[in-house]
């Protein structure tokens, strides 16, 4: 009977080793989650209110996160919240875009609340440059010259490069 007592103590020791290892890793796959955007206050949300003008909603709201581009009769106020897991890339959570619509006399003509599901996602970087013409590989880049030479131009062709034959 003596014999299996140290297997059970290794296997005990074996399966706390396994458990506080798997407890340790658990954190590393928590997303991190990340606020990007006006960060809204609702306190500052209620003091809006229809016929405010431009500069009353400046003072309460700060700065838009950017306005219509015709004729500048809307502000936009855009948060978002993004989580990352691991290695992966980001990904959008949540959206919240206030809009403050203006009238013809600059004063707040309706506060309009739009959330993830209202809008669509564009993507205005691209990030990538486009090549054009044949794309090579490395080996392709690396023989590619093999075998082309400059070769002698012959005794009637014309002159190229100095045309002044100084060195």
């Amino acid at each position: 009977m003596t014999p299996s007592r140290p297997r059970r103590t290794a296997r005990l020791v074996l399966a706390a080793a396994c458990l506080s290892l798997a407890a340790a890793a658990l954190p590393g796959c928590s997303p991190i989650v990340e606020d990007r955007g006006y960060i809204f206050d609702p306190a500052d949300l209620e003091k809006l209110q229809t016929g405010a003008s431009k500069e009353q909603v400046r003072s309460v709201m700060g700065s838009p996160s950017t306005v219509s581009t015709v004729d500048g009769e809307a502000w936009y106020y855009i948060s978002s919240k993004f989580e990352t897991v691991a290695f992966y890339r980001p990904q959008e959570v949540e959206r919240t875009v206030a809009a403050v619509y203006f009238d013809e006399t600059q004063s707040v003509q309706q506060i309009a609340y739009y959330g993830l599901e209202d809008g669509q996602i564009v993507d205005f970087v691209d990030r990538k440059t486009p090549t054009r013409g044949k794309e090579l590989t490395i080996l392709g880049q690396l023989f590619g010259n093999l075998g082309r030479f400059n070769t002698p131009a012959p005794a009637d062709a014309p002159a190229t490069g100095n045309p002044t034959g100084r060195r």
